[in-house]
């Protein structure tokens, strides 16, 4: 096994999951040499028509998280398709599924008996809000768990109404706490030799990204409001306007402060009382914040970006993802992976000899039904009769009325 093959080759994982969190997990581990054999209902994973865009049967927002993967379609419905899935999880280290609650309990299929079949595999399931509680059971997708788990209510402008994260950050996150839930029980399957059942929520990732605002919370009393692009324990942490594009600048202990306050040319702010410690800077907000703009307004924002980042202050210019992705800095990071017709983000972990890499597209839907189906002992005419019998899906079907 050589470092091209990836940190993670050997590792055979059976993904039932759909949309955001659970593919963006198993496309990590996928990245790193996951072998990742990702099962879809008929109706496929329903972001193959979040779109447009659109490339083939796929939309932009189903690309973007299912590259390193092999692709089979099954109507877990039918009894004899989750005897396929049984099979297949013969040979499977992980399973990672995002069902409502209870539904694998309904088939057959709960981690009781999936753990007395397969004692060393491990089960993850990510859910909106868990099986118990008031919300248990209850369906979460992200803007609506955002709202739930008190971001919106701490995003947007000072005084103006609760605003999504442009980005589904509940789905990243929990996809992020999903693989490393499944890395700590593949660490203590070595020592134990035995699987368990790892539970992940929308919900409760949500709350893990409250910081620092609930502990701020926790410790004064104080519910907290919201302030723009402010920071609520650093200043100046915030956007500013210069003559160009916008910037954003974070200062976070004094001897920064004296740094940016030098290279904007206003060296006398650092020595002014009102704002000589963060906690002086913060209850003098309004006051600092007119003096920064009023001098960064003639400057040029790039340039006085440079200038700062090579005097050690944090600052980044506001930039659209078309200018993003087009940096110098994203080109010679190597941030853009290409295989074909396809592009996509890197991953951002990078290890030293055994990188991530794209070995695959992402897949058509039901591309891999009879290679996955062959190394699990189906016999082409058992194949052929699963396919006939409509237990394992070659086209996809149009999703059913409610």
């Amino acid at each position: 096994m050589s470092g091209a093959d990836g940190a993670l080759a050997g590792l055979r994982v059976i993904d039932l999951s759909r949309v955001l969190g659970g593919p963006f997990c198993t496309q990590i581990l996928a990245d790193h040499g996951a072998d990742v054999v990702k099962v879809e209902p008929p109706q496929g994973d329903e972001t193959r028509q979040w779109g447009p865009p659109f490339r083939g049967d796929a939309a932009s927002y189903f690309i973007g998280i299912n590259r390193n993967k092999r692709g089979i379609a099954l109507d877990l419905a039918a009894p004899k398709a989750r005897e396929v899935l049984f099979r297949l999880l013969e040979g499977a280290d992980v399973l990672i599924e995002n069902f409502r609650t209870g539904t694998l309990e309904r088939w057959g299929m709960g981690y009781e008996v999936l753990s007395e079949k397969f004692p060393r595999l491990i089960h993850l399931r990510i859910s909106g809000f868990g099986a118990d509680g008031p919300l248990g059971g209850l369906p979460g997708y992200d803007a609506c768990v955002q709202a739930q788990a008190g971001l919106m209510s701490l995003n947007g402008e000072k005084g103006g109404e609760a605003l999504r994260v442009g980005l589904p950050v509940v789905d990243l996150a929990t996809g992020f706490n999903a693989a490393i839930g499944i890395l700590m029980a593949l660490r203590e399957r070595e020592r134990s030799g035995r699987g368990q059942f790892i539970e992940t929520t929308l919900y409760e990732s949500g709350l893990m990204l409250s910081h620092p605002y609930a502990t701020n919370w926790f410790m004064s009393g104080a519910a907290p409001t919201r302030m723009g692009n402010g920071h609520p324990n650093l200043y100046p942490y915030d956007q500013f306007t210069t003559k160009t594009k916008p910037i954003y600048v974070g200062v976070g202990n004094n001897r920064q402060f004296q740094r940016f306050c030098a290279e904007i040319g206003r060296e006398d702010l650092a020595k002014d009382t009102r704002f000589t410690e963060n906690r002086d800077r913060l209850a003098n907000r309004a006051a600092l914040r007119a003096a920064i703009e009023d001098i960064l307004a003639a400057q040029d924002g790039e340039a006085v970006c440079a200038r700062l980042l090579k005097r050690g202050v944090p600052c980044g210019v506001v930039e659209t993802i078309p200018d993003v992705f087009t940096h110098p800095q994203t080109l010679a990071r190597g941030a853009i992976v290409e295989m074909g017709e396809y592009k996509g983000v890197a991953n951002a972990i990078r290890m030293s000899r055994t990188p991530a890499r794209v070995r695959k597209t992402p897949p058509a839907f039901g591309e891999a039904n009879r290679d996955v189906l062959a190394e699990a002992g189906y016999s082409a005419g058992e194949i052929d009769a699963l396919l006939a019998e409509g237990v394992v899906v070659a086209k996809m079907r149009k999703a059913p009325a409610d």
